[in-house]
């Protein structure tokens, strides 16, 4: 019993440590303001909840069944990342490219949101690629790519992973919910600032999984 609950908490700690610095929330929750500038408060909550949702099952499902996946339309691990890294680095351009503030459209647009939207937009792009990128669905595939050999122990491996998941999760909630709080503390020119920084840090990212898949490929 005591085995299990050890074996419990060092995988949930595992999966939460190893894919919280790649989703980073926290960096994140700029972007996602940019991207959100049309919403009221009551659509902000809705959509970093469905964006919290789709990211944890996004994550488990490329933990579980991921590799499986891959292996079915021949897909490799570094082609993923090539693909999901010019997506990256595509978003983080345009919001390099957009206004410091919303203009006529994005205020009207606010009235015109519906909940079909808010779900579209909960998952393309803010779910995927921007808050659970190629890297993190790597990280996730690499957690589940080698389940015990025991019932029991890949029952307790998998309920590990599902906690730690569930905590990155209700991160990312909470930053995007309260993203445009944090931003009020450092102002207009602040927070023209982080997000400038964090898109450009995005397009950053972007490159480096390009690099990353093409380096491998390269090696081939």
């Amino acid at each position: 019993m005591f085995d299990d609950l050890g074996q419990f908490f060092e995988t949930m700690v595992l999966a939460a440590a190893a894919l919280l610095p790649i989703v980073n929330p926290l960096g994140g929750a700029p972007v996602y303001l940019a991207k959100t500038v049309d919403l009221d408060d009551a659509a902000h909550a809705e959509l970093a909840k469905r964006v919290a949702l789709n990211s944890f099952f996004l994550l488990l499902a490329s933990a579980l069944i991921g590799a499986y996946v891959l292996d079915f339309f021949g897909l490799s691990v570094p082609i993923v990342r090539i693909a999901g890294g010019s997506v990256v680095c595509a978003i983080a351009w345009s919001l390099l490219q957009q206004p410091d503030t919303p203009g006529i459209e994005a205020t009207n647009a606010a009235r015109a949101i519906t909940p079909g939207d808010l779900r579209r937009r909960a998952f393309y792009p803010l779910t995927m690629p921007l808050t659970v990128g190629p890297g993190s669905i790597s990280v996730a595939i690499t957690l589940g790519a080698n389940p015990p050999p025991s019932t029991r122990a890949l029952i307790v491996t998998a309920l590990g992973h599902v906690a730690g998941m569930l905590l990155v999760a209700a991160s990312i909630y909470v930053c995007y919910r309260y993203a445009d709080t944090i931003l009020r503390k450092l102002g207009d020119v602040g927070a023209i600032v982080v997000t400038r920084l964090s898109a450009f840090i995005l397009l950053c990212i972007g490159v480096q999984i390009i690099w990353n898949g093409a380096a491998v490929l390269l090696k081939l």
